[in-house]
């Protein structure tokens, strides 16, 4: 079976795949000083290493490819594909410089693609909050990264005095009528509002006003249902495009 793994800054998504289906998925924290050995010991309460035959690796945390390729060898005995330059992923790359393209961002458009064709919009809720855009010809084109909404929040709270951290839910109302209400109000409409800003102004430069939109990430499902323009929610879009490139690699 193959273990797909991305290794972002704030938070690290596993999933192992029998052929296409999703068995089983994880989700842990990402810690930059974690050696392979305690990855070893981490994963091992989790999953059997004989169970995994292969794994296909995307991170934004550099610091952490060698420890992922030593678990790799000396845990799981299997073979790992770390996403990055010279690795096929069936979508041609229009970027001015591809290497400065996040290797989660490509297999997230991998797998939009391959889900609603082109051109397809991806949203990812993250450390930062990324616009990812295929255009009408089916290349990756770019996109757009703006602060995401634990990083604004935690950047709030921590310089406004008066304000306390709030749990991220759903407001009961649009106008607060209490502080954390006040907060967690404009968290959801605040940033339903700039994707939904932002999304108008790519489909404008694409010429495409029907893209569709599809979220990903930890906190999509709370934003998802107050934005006009997004369609679809896909929890588990990363892991799957980590599988489509490892499946043409393969």
């Amino acid at each position: 079976m193959l273990l797909a793994v991305d290794v972002g800054n704030t938070q690290t998504a596993l999933g192992l795949y029998d052929g296409e289906r999703l068995t089983d998925h994880w989700r842990l924290a990402t810690d930059v000083t974690r050696t392979g050995d305690e990855l070893t010991v981490l994963l091992g309460g989790l999953l059997d290493p004989d169970s995994v035959d292969a794994i296909c690796l995307s991170t934004t945390v550099p610091i952490l490819l060698r420890e992922w390729e030593r678990l790799a060898e000396r845990w799981a005995h299997a073979s790992l594909l770390a996403v990055g330059p010279g690795v096929r992923t069936g979508i041609p790359i229009r970027y001015d410089d591809p290497r400065e393209v996040g290797p989660d961002r490509i297999v997230n458009s991998v797998a939009a693609k391959a889900r609603f064709g082109a051109p397809v919009i991806v949203v990812d809720f993250g450390t930062s909050t990324n616009f990812d855009v295929v255009s009408p010809a089916g290349e990756y084109v770019g996109g757009v990264l703006a602060p995401g909404i634990e990083t604004s929040m935690d950047a709030l709270f921590a310089t406004a005095a008066r304000l306390v951290r709030v749990e991220y839910v759903e407001p009961a109302s649009v106008v607060g009528k209490t502080t954390v209400a006040g907060l967690q109000s404009g968290l959801v409409y605040g940033f339903a509002g700039q994707v939904d800003g932002i999304v108008a102004a790519i489909r404008g430069e694409l010429d495409a006003p029907d893209a569709p939109v599809v979220a990903t990430g930890g906190l999509a499902e709370l934003v998802a249902p107050h934005s006009s323009a997004i369609e679809h929610v896909d929890p588990f879009l990363t892991l799957d495009g980590l599988r489509m490139v490892w499946e043409l690699n393969r």
